[in-house]
């Protein structure tokens, strides 16, 4: 599907109808019908919706900021050994669908919100750096930014926003392979690229839309190519029948082609959830067999056994140390 023809409606707040990026954002999407509304909750949190149907055919509604748009880093979070952690949600809902993510447990509609101006998150996000006079901030928390990017530019708006705020270091997570604005950027040492990785059939079974993982290996090799240091996500770790094979596979494959010195880092993380949202998720796929697994529940948290999940992290980590130091490797 074309860009022009992605979006059958666009829905936008009246009161940001002018705003340039809504022009740039709506100048894209020639034959989108436009519905002007009062409130993006008036579309977005509307009764009886069905995440899975919407994302069929997803609509875009485009909404203005609210206050107190960052927050602070959550516990289960990986944080880096950064100092002063925060994220931050320009968009809600992601282009992508994938089986086992959390959105489907948080929001009833599958539709896409996007908050077009930015700049005033630009501003909070500068008073609280002068503030703290350092700051590690996750861009691509509710959506993959990168996956968004030829709508709304927001990953390269981050960009420019930290390019003279050297203790301003952002990480934008991704599964995508659009990095062709970043191969023509200046490479930013304090501007954080990561890639959440999955074995092949993992990505093409379970992560509907996304880059394949060999697509995303070649994106992190181009990126490297141009001076660019990544982190590599492997997180969550799924449980199959085939686990041992597939991850072995999927790691001897990622290292035959980039550059293990110019990796920042790797993270790895089993599948967990909230009991709430596992439920939800549960109901929006009846047929999924990484969500029906039988998890066990500790303190309102679903994850694998303790016996199961310390097996799967230690086979994973034991991949990894034949080609990065154990002082990369975070869990």
């Amino acid at each position: 599907m074309s860009l022009n023809n992605r979006f059958s409606h666009i829905y936008v707040e009246k009161k940001i109808v002018d705003n340039k990026n809504t022009l740039e954002i709506l100048s894209k999407f020639k034959d989108s019908k436009i519905i002007e509304i009062d409130n993006y909750k008036e579309v977005f949190s509307s009764n009886n919706q069905d995440f899975h149907l919407q994302k069929l055919g997803q609509n875009l509604i485009l909404a203005s900021n609210k206050p107190n748009m960052i927050y602070e880093g959550a516990v289960v979070c990986e944080d880096f050994e950064n100092d002063n952690f925060y994220y931050t949600s320009s968009i809600i809902n992601c282009v992508y669908d994938c089986e086992y993510c959390y959105l489907q447990g948080v929001y009833s509609s599958g539709n896409i919100v996007i908050f077009v101006d930015i700049e005033k998150v630009f501003e909070e996000v500068e008073e609280l750096y002068n503030k703290l006079k350092s700051l590690y901030l996750c861009v691509s928390y509710d959506t993959d930014l990168l996956a968004i990017e030829n709508i709304c530019s927001f990953s390269e708006k981050w960009y420019h926003f930290i390019k003279d705020k050297k203790d301003l270091k952002i990480e934008l997570r991704t599964k995508s392979a659009n990095i062709d604005k970043f191969l023509n950027l200046d490479v930013l040492d304090n501007f954080i690229i990561a890639f959440t990785l999955s074995p092949e059939e993992i990505a093409l079974k379970n992560e509907k839309y996304t880059a394949s993982f060999k697509n995303r290996v070649k994106a992190i090799k181009e990126l490297q190519n141009k001076g660019w240091k990544v982190r590599i996500c492997i997180d969550p770790l799924i449980y199959t029948d085939d686990f041992e094979k597939n991850y072995s596979e999927m790691i001897e494959y990622l290292f035959s082609e980039i550059d293990k010195n110019k990796v920042i880092d790797v993270s790895i993380g089993v599948f967990r959830t909230s009991k709430e949202y596992l439920k939800k998720m549960r109901n929006q796929n009846k047929k999924s067999e990484i969500l029906y697994y039988p998890f066990e529940c500790t303190d309102g948290v679903y994850t694998y056994s303790d016996k199961l999940k310390s097996y799967m992290i230690d086979f994973i980590k034991e991949k990894f140390l034949k080609y990065i130091n154990i002082e990369k490797i975070y869990i």
